[in-house]
């Protein structure tokens, strides 16, 4: 029958405990049948040998013996072999007990020894039980006894105690796993609690078992990234709100001054006001969608690489190009985005002189945009990939962009698996490389 819905199962600990329990109460009976069949049956068929040849040994020497030697015969046999004697049928309350194995061998060796059946009796005398055995002697019956505690094996107090011990260390186990397992379940628990919440947890200890450590390491890449992310959402939200003021401001001031004195100027002035404010909403929303998927298909880098260096040359920039024949797999908008911010920044801050590079590395292509400007301070290199920040601090989208342009090319090489790789260039100037599988 299913389990309801909602129904508390029980916990890891009991699931171990049980499960333990049953491994080790299989475990004990696969023990015992090889202990018992290839160890204790043979030990047992000799022990009861041996103890079948000292019966009938003791009762044809006691025959032979005088009858004045006969009490300090029995005195040695009751100190060295813990053996009694006696001639008649033992008094005594017969007991019936449980065949055992040792018992039934010590039968079957009497009988061989004596030729014919054997009487085996057991009986309680003073409170312990004896084992009587009547041996013909001297034309005669003789009753040699042995006591009980001289077999010694006590089979089911064994088995109690080491079922008892199976289930003590199976619950001694299961709370041993259970600690080991159950505390990192539980910080995984409250970590995914506070980012239920839609906040960054704190990142989890990556040690344990090698599968806890990987899962560990899996959640704090998903917190680094939902850290990321609320970073980026209040930074764009905040230079949002701080660049969009700057044009609001303007164009009321230009409304409150066509209102007074029309003027052509005023309205090319709300037209440029408005074209910035769509540029910028433009690029928030093209960062927003930095995470879309994409199909990759063969690109032809080479040709790609002369048509963006076409753009770039049509805006009066000098433009050198080095590409191998290279044909990696890539999303075609992605790249094309991409490589047009990273040679849209080369444009804005390179001097006026661009080198692009193409070149296979082993398993990867890099693809470099080598410029001459005055670089970016290494202590910032790799601050200009946060959403509107900008190593020029004016704001102002006369000196600069909006400070978008690397945090779209960082978002979307994530999204690809690629890799971005900024540096300033011994000789001067910055080099960013994109590398990618090729």
């Amino acid at each position: 029958m299913p389990e309801r819905a909602g129904r508390p199962g029980f916990s890891l600990i009991h699931q171990n405990a049980w499960r333990l329990a049953l491994v080790f109460l299989l475990f004990e009976l696969l023990a015992a049948v090889a202990v018992v069949s290839l160890l204790m049956m043979p030990m047992a068929r000799r022990a009861a040998s041996d103890l079948a040849g000292l019966l009938v040994l003791s009762a044809q020497t006691w025959s032979e013996l005088p009858p004045g030697t006969r009490p300090a015969f029995m005195r040695e046999l009751a100190r060295s072999h813990h053996l009694t004697v006696a001639t008649g049928t033992p008094r005594g309350e017969p007991v019936t007990t449980w065949p055992t194995p040792y018992l039934d061998q010590l039968a079957a060796s009497l009988d061989q020894r004596a030729g014919r059946p054997v009487p085996l009796l057991t009986m309680r005398m003073d409170g312990e039980l004896w084992h009587w055995a009547a041996l013909p002697s001297g034309g005669g019956t003789l009753w040699v006894g042995f006591s009980h505690g001289r077999v010694g094996s006590q089979p089911l107090a064994a088995a109690l105690f080491t079922l008892a011990a199976a289930l003590f260390l199976a619950v001694l186990a299961a709370w041993w796993l259970a600690r080991r397992t159950v505390a990192p379940l539980k910080r995984f628990d409250a970590a995914a609690a506070v980012l239920g919440q839609g906040q960054a947890p704190d990142l989890l200890p990556e040690t344990g078992p090698r599968e806890l450590a990987a899962l560990a390491r899996r959640f704090n890449e998903l917190a680094r990234q939902v850290r990321d992310l609320l970073e980026a959402r209040t930074t764009l939200l905040a230079g949002l709100s701080h660049d969009l003021r700057t044009p609001l401001a303007r164009m009321r001031l230009a409304l409150e001054m066509l209102q007074r004195r029309p003027d052509p100027a005023w309205i090319a002035r709300l037209d440029t006001d408005i074209g910035e404010m769509d540029r910028l909403v433009g690029e928030l929303l093209d960062l927003a969608r930095g995470l879309g998927s994409e199909a990759a298909v063969p690109i032809d880098l080479a040709a790609l690489l002369d048509e963006l260096a076409g753009h770039l040359r049509s805006a009066g920039v000098q433009v050198e190009v080095e590409a191998e024949p290279l044909h990696p797999l890539a999303a075609p908008a992605a790249l094309r985005r991409v490589l047009g911010n990273l040679l849209d920044n080369a444009r804005r801050y390179g001097g006026g002189r661009v080198e692009i590079r193409a070149l296979a590395e082993g398993q990867t292509c890099r693809i470099g945009v080598l410029d001459h400007g005055p670089g970016i301070p290494v202590d910032q290199l790799e601050a200009v990939f946060r959403p509107f920040h900008r190593v020029e601090g004016s704001r102002s989208s006369q000196t600069g962009g909006t400070g978008l342009g690397l945090a779209i090319v960082r978002q979307l090489a994530q999204a690809n698996g690629w890799r971005v790789e900024l540096g300033n260039r011994p000789e001067g100037g910055l080099a960013a490389w994109l590398v990618l599988s090729c």
